[in-house]
């Protein structure tokens, strides 16, 4: 979820849409969660319906380089798992283990 925010504001309908593996109410809960933790401010706009809109605090924004080495770090291990049936790993480009 911090990676979708990343890039600027969204509400809650794009997040789900970008985060169809988990429920509303599970996306509910980690959003509440990264507000309690001060990552994350909501800012509800007036209308009908009521939209609420998620964007990351300075806090947040800072996780960016240990989400980035996170992301390297899974991507470069996942290239040493052997493919099924014992063929050799598949390297992705610009993947060095």
């Amino acid at each position: 979820m911090l990676r979708e925010l990343m890039g600027g504001p969204l509400g809650f309908s794009e997040l789900r849409a970008r985060l169809p593996e988990l429920s509303a109410k599970a996306l509910s809960q980690r959003l509440t969660e990264l507000r309690e933790r001060g990552l994350l401010p909501v800012e509800r706009r007036r209308g009908f319906p009521v939209r609420t809109s998620y964007t990351l605090t300075g806090r947040g924004r800072a996780l960016r380089p240990l989400l980035i080495e996170l992301y390297a770090t899974g991507e470069a291990l996942l290239a040493t798992v052997p493919a099924p049936g014992g063929r050799p790993p598949v390297r992705s480009r610009g993947t060095e283990v």
